[in-house]
């Protein structure tokens, strides 16, 4: 990609996402938020996870969202007993009696991760390995994964029995955590319209590989002030109770804190967030629209807050009154 300078390439990045939402709101119906979040991930080499009951359209989004970027996609239905070698791919002894390395579905660029909690902490870890490292070791070789790299786990919230929950360290990997709730009466309709029709769409690449990667370097670049950086990191320091910066519903409601990568997180995501609202650097309300979807699985609630039925998302709100 060839531009004058950042601020040309942020007006392109802009007007690429807006190109984007077009294409996938012709198979996605509602779901904005949503589609927003995960783009945002793409865009900020992140991964995320999406907790919603079936049949929310969450294969169909990773699906289309893959299309129209023009990138390789793999689905991984997770089950108890799925084993590392089934995503990683494994050694077998070919027609000349040498070994070969066989690659699994995890050498792609986007991931559908369905139902991860379904399968053992072993197979779990393994994805977990590759989404951190971006590579992944099969009989002492490393193997790179292909950039751009992006994992898409859901989970279902209602049956839990037979899961195997990630644990807090893990979830941490994932740099957001989005909730899909069910369509209005309006969407509804319009889904069911579209789905029981005969009518076929057909989606457009708006863009490629390459463009993608300069678009996360780009996003990189973008500068922060001091004052944007500071709330960010005061934010993810109010949750950790019994500390200097604990917000008081910290130290009533919450057992462990978010950690550093929420900062992180809070950053990248909020200068992705103003790029692709055409801004050239993130304020506070940039931070803001993201700061739910990044400390929901970061924050543990203690027993009080569970007795009291007392949401992180409401705690969140505390902080930012």
């Amino acid at each position: 990609m060839k531009y004058s300078s950042d601020v040309e390439a942020l007006d392109a990045m802009a007007e690429k996402y807006r190109l984007l939402r077009e294409e996938i709101g012709k198979v996605i119906i509602g779901q904005d938020e949503v589609v927003k979040n995960v783009l945002i991930s793409i865009f900020s080499r992140g991964h995320c996870l999406l907790v919603g009951v079936p049949g929310l359209a969450k294969t169909l989004l990773v699906n289309t969202i893959s299309k129209v970027l023009g990138l390789k996609y793999s689905r991984i239905q997770f089950t108890p007993d799925l084993m590392p070698s089934d995503i990683i791919g494994t050694e077998i002894l070919d027609e000349t009696r040498n070994f070969r390395f066989v690659k699994g579905p995890l050498f792609a660029n986007i991931i559908l991760a369905d139902e991860i909690n379904r399968t053992p902490p072993k197979t779990q870890s393994a994805l977990l390995e590759a989404m951190q490292e971006r590579s992944v070791t099969a009989a002492g070789t490393t193997y790179r994964l292909q950039d751009p790299f992006f994992v898409l786990a859901t989970q279902n919230p209602i049956e839990q029995e037979g899961t195997y929950p990630l644990p807090e360290a893990q979830l941490d990997r994932f740099m957001f955590n989005v909730y899909l709730d069910y369509p209005s009466f309006e969407e509804e309709i319009l889904v069911v319209k579209s789905t029981t029709s005969d009518k076929i769409v057909d989606l457009q690449v708006v863009m490629q590989a390459d463009e993608i990667l300069f678009f996360q370097d780009l996003v990189r670049k973008v500068p922060v002030t001091d004052h944007v950086m500071e709330y960010a990191v005061n934010l993810a320091a109010r949750t950790r109770p019994a500390t200097e910066k604990a917000h008081p519903m910290a130290n009533e409601y919450i057992h462990w804190g978010a950690g550093p990568r929420a900062s992180q997180y809070l950053i990248i995501g909020a200068k992705c967030h103003a790029a692709l609202n055409g801004k050239y650097a993130p304020d506070i309300e940039d931070v803001n629209a993201i700061v739910n979807a990044v400390l929901r699985h970061r924050v543990v609630r203690n027993f009080k807050a569970e007795a009291e039925d007392v949401s992180v998302e409401q705690i969140v709100e505390g902080f930012l009154e």
